[in-house]
Formats: structure tokens, sequence, C-alpha cells
């Protein structure tokens, strides 16, 4: 039944699909339109209808018609198909046939890269299990390309099983949704359906509804740069101002010293001289309320410090990305219920946990479509270490198939 997912999977991650943060194009690269092209040839060779390329947005989609006569609650499926922002070319990916749970497993031929148990206590849950890793020079791409397969994987399935009854089902892959703007445009009356998945979760089992609300804030500090030997009470340097602004922050409000619901403030980057400094930061919490206080945290700190010279010196602009969509699927919870009772019946233990982080279902869910977030099986994303079980892609595409099967009644 899966004997295509692997061999389709590997096919996705040598494709390069890197996004790009600073390109004004939709999507942000080329290599996404040619993926997407691929992919619209593949749904229409998997016989799906209605198959297209929006220009607009980046997406391509296709229909799955319903095999019943009843009328039930159409279903959408979504992954993204950009990758982080790590070196994806030349993707040479690893399958490591029965893995034994305990073993380090070197990833590059000079031994300076391994996936070793001691590091990365997430091996130890996949003892006989197939892994696919990198080589130590490139990420994986399993986030999200093991969604795209699972989905197109699923809807293989289906249409070779026509027994197995559901109602329509649309299925959209689309851009950008690693630097934050792949849903923007993203068009949920041509998709027409009642709700949605994002498959792009990471480990089994993972059930997501509510998400960060985000921000990012990007910061410019003017200086005035003079010789350093006659500077004093002179020179205003923007770099120690920088080193100012993020002293003022809570120092324990930091990702590497929160979990759970616990919010932060990032530092992305700092760069600049005397004369002039940018810093970039992302804001994160669950919290709206709270959300809202971590930005005028950062308008105080700014005010704050322009209030010490005779001109403005530090600039804020400051942006919401997307919000916590469990202010909208908490409204009617029957579509994570249903995902969860779908998973009970393939004995997968739902993990229903917040996100420490958002997905493209954020952005959709909050345009009018509940889009809550499925597991895909990536480890480690977004790096070298990344890794996926073959097992885990197996019940993700599994799920898809009884999601569908249970709609259907």
């Amino acid at each position: 039944m899966y004997e295509n997912l692997l061999a389709r999977f590997l096919r996705y991650i040598k494709t390069e699909t890197r996004s790009n943060p600073e390109s004004e194009t939709i999507p942000s690269t080329q290599s996404q339109v040619d993926f997407a092209d691929s992919l619209k040839q593949e749904l229409i060779e998997l016989g799906l209808e209605n198959v297209h390329y929006d220009n607009n947005n980046g997406y391509v989609s296709g229909t799955l018609a319903s095999n019943i006569e009843k009328k039930v609650p159409s279903i959408g499926f979504i992954s993204h198909m950009d990758t982080a922002d790590f070196n994806a070319e030349n993707v040479a990916p690893q399958v490591i046939e029965n893995y034994d749970g305990i073993s380090e497993i070197q990833l590059d031929e000079k031994g300076e890269y391994s996936l070793n148990p001691n590091d990365f206590p997430s091996l130890n849950k996949y003892q006989g299990e197939t892994l696919i890793t990198t080589d130590g020079s490139t990420l994986l791409g399993a986030d999200d390309k093991a969604g795209i397969a699972e989905i197109m994987t699923a809807m293989e399935i289906l249409k070779a099983n026509p027994d197995i009854s559901h109602g329509e089902i649309k299925v959209a892959f689309g851009p950008d949704e690693e630097i934050g703007t792949g849903a923007d445009k993203f068009d949920i009356e041509d998709f027409d359906v009642d709700f949605a998945y994002t498959m792009d979760g990471g480990p089994l089992g993972e059930l997501e509804y509510e998400t960060f609300n985000a921000a990012q804030a990007e910061i410019t500090i003017k200086g005035k740069n003079v010789h350093p030997g006659t500077a004093k009470n002179m020179m205003i340097n923007a770099l120690q101002l920088a080193i100012d602004f993020q002293n003022q922050l809570p120092q324990d409000e930091v990702p590497e010293k929160t979990s759970g619901r616990e919010g932060f403030f990032h530092l992305m980057n700092l760069s600049g001289s005397p004369e002039e400094a940018k810093m970039s930061y992302i804001i994160r919490d669950h919290d709206q309320q709270k959300f809202e206080a971590r930005k005028q945290k950062i308008s105080a700190i700014q005010t704050n410090l322009n209030e010490a010279f005779d001109q403005k010196r530090v600039f804020v602009d400051m942006y919401d990305q997307y919000y916590n969509m469990r202010e909208i699927i908490e409204k009617d919870m029957s579509i994570v219920e249903l995902a969860k009772n779908a998973m009970l019946d393939l004995a997968i233990d739902p993990i229903i946990e917040p996100v420490r982080g958002g997905t493209d279902g954020s952005k959709i869910s909050y345009m009018g479509l509940p889009t809550p977030n499925i597991f895909a099986g990536a480890e480690n994303m977004h790096g070298r270490f990344e890794y996926v079980s073959l097992q885990t892609m197996e019940k993700a595409t599994a799920l898809i198939v009884k999601i569908a099967e249970l709609n259907a009644g």
C-alpha cells in the first residue's frame, strides 16, 4: 500500500526548494515554481480533478471527488514546498534500515557529524524502523516534503481503493511557509472546503490546534561615529545602544530558557558598526494579552533609549506575523476530535500540545478555514541532524485515509 512513499519522498527532497526572505516574488524562488509544476503533473497522473497552479499565491491544488452519494463535509490537506534557511542543495539522503535504537549514526565520511542517542534521545523511539537521514552537509527537507509525500500517497491509495468511502477531498501544496509569507494570499474561496489540516507537524501522534501569537521587530539604530581618540562626550556607538536594548529585555525570556506556553523574545540578528546597527527580533506568546505586553515592552525600550538624546536614534518597525489559531478552532472542536478518533483507530496515541511555533494553518484559520496541524514525522528540523522514520510517514499516510473514511460515516 505504501510502496511508492519512500521513492516519492526521496525524489522530493533531492529537489532544492529553499525559500528566500529577501525576494519580492511569489513564490520567493523559481525552484518552488518548478517543483509546483512537477507536483501538478503528478496530481494529474494520479487522476485528481481541477488540478491547477495559482499564479497569485504559488499554490498547486487538486480535487479528489467524493465516491459516496450522501453529502458530508469536504476536507482539505495542505503542506508546504519550501525548506528552511540551511543548505538544501545536493541533498544526499541515507536510508538506515532496521535501526537498533541505540547506535550512533555517522552522517558524513569525515566523521564530523553524527546522530548520537546521547545528544538526540528521540532516536531511542525508532528501534526496528527505517530512518532517512542527511549526509551531514544539508538539511533533509522532511519539513515539509514528508507531508507532501504523505498526502500524495494517501490520494494514490484512495484512488486505487474505491471501496474506501470518502467525501470530497482537496489538496494544496504551497510556498514560503518557512519565511512566514506563504499563506498570506491563500485563496480559501478557490479551495472551498469545510475544514482542513496541515500535514506539517513533527513526531508520531502530534495533533496541534494551538500556536504562538507571533510578531517581528526590525530595529535600526543610528549612531554618531568619531575618532575614538577624541570621542569623549561626542561618540554615540550604535553597537553599544544595541547591547543596551538587548539588556533591557528580560534575560530569562528567551527560547533557550522557556518551554510549554512560556513566551519569549528572540534576537535573530545583530550587525553593524558604531555608525549604524541593525537588530531583528521575533516575539512569541500563546496568550494574547502577554503577546501585546511583549510588543509594548519593545516600544517602551525604544522610547527609553531615545529620551537620552536630542534626536531619535532608535527606530522600530514591528509587525504581526500570525495569531494563535486556538481562538478559531475551539469554536468547533469536532475537527480535532475527528483526527483524534482516527489516530485512536490506528493505535496512535494522540499528543495534543501547544505548538512552540506556527504553521500555515495559523493564518488560514484566521481567514475563515479552521486548519489544525498533524504530524508528518520530521525530527530535528531545519538542519543537518534532521531525520524521519519511514514507518511514521506510513502512519501519517494511513491517518489521512482514516480521517477521510471516518468523515464519510
